[in-house]
């Protein structure tokens, strides 16, 4: 299960994140490029956050298949964390 405390940098603001346990398969990025990344250390990173409900099931379905479950979703909480802060 991804970490939220160990998110990678590069990570776009928001609900979807991957963490440092990425392996760099290349399956989040095959599966939902318009959103992840090849990070500058290797791995991936989400580069940008979903809006539509459509691109939200693509980014949960590249989470589902994380072999090493490095994609953290924190779902409609991100925002309201953002907000009180």
């Amino acid at each position: 299960m991804a970490s939220k405390e160990d998110r990678i940098e590069e990570n776009a603001p928001g609900r979807f994140y991957v963490d440092d346990q990425c392996i760099g398969c290349d399956m989040c990025r095959n599966l939902a490029p318009d959103f992840f990344g090849e990070a500058s250390e290797g791995g991936s990173f989400v580069k940008k956050q979903p809006l539509l409900p459509q691109d939200i099931e693509i980014c949960l379905e590249a989470m589902d298949s994380c072999p090493a479950e490095a994609i953290g979703d924190d779902g409609d909480d991100s925002d309201e964390e953002e907000e009180n802060d």
